[in-house]
């Protein structure tokens, strides 16, 4: 009996994090290399509603890594004022510039992603995560509608299936990022391979 209980406050400790009830861990296949640094939450009561990301241009003869880091915005859900951004660190070197954020409609916060991956080319230039797009939903009803940046997509590789949605009453609250270290020059560097994303009540 004693360990039965032991174990129910591990896993109800898993979904209560700074202050965030968590309803669902939002996952999809990325890409392979690298490894996932830390969580990082809008503030208690907001929930993201934006994103933009910071992709390098092909790089012609040079090493491509196209996505290397997404920032979501955050917004209080009774307010409806902003309440920051949220951008997981990283001590690796990046490439690229920041774009500008794309926000779901005032109201709706962001519910489901999908993550365009080039898979492993081998002996040639390796990407992994080329862009991402998202669905925005009211937290306690409607339908879906999708969320991205134009051109809609990246350089290369596809979008893979969308990962599941956030449950009515709740949205994206967090994000995780998996990422490979810089090899240093005249080596195949990725930057950004995968992204979990953490639903909040």
């Amino acid at each position: 009996m004693k360990v039965e209980r032991f174990l129910i406050v591990i896993v109800a400790s898993l979904y209560w994090v700074e202050g965030r009830e968590i309803t669902k861990i939002l996952t999809v296949k990325g890409g392979d290399w690298g490894s996932w640094g830390e969580i990082k939450y809008c503030p208690e009561g907001s929930f993201a509603d934006g994103y933009k990301m910071q992709i390098e241009p092909p790089q012609g003869f040079g090493d491509d890594t196209s996505l290397n880091r997404v920032s979501l915005s955050c917004r209080d859900a009774e307010t409806l004022e902003k309440t920051g951004n949220i951008t997981p660190y990283s001590n690796t070197r990046s490439f690229g510039s920041w774009g500008s954020e794309t926000s779901c409609h005032k109201g709706q916060f962001l519910t489901s992603f999908a993550l365009q991956v080039e898979k492993p080319q081998g002996a040639g230039d390796d990407t992994a995560a080329n862009f991402v797009k998202f669905t925005c939903r009211n937290k306690t009803e409607g339908e879906p509608s999708v969320l991205y940046q134009q051109p809609g997509a990246g350089y290369w590789g596809s979008f893979g299936e969308w990962s599941e949605i956030c449950p009515l009453g709740s949205a994206i609250c967090g994000l995780q990022q998996m990422i490979e270290p810089f090899h240093g020059l005249w080596s195949d560097d990725t930057e950004l391979n995968n992204l979990k994303f953490y639903c909040c009540q």
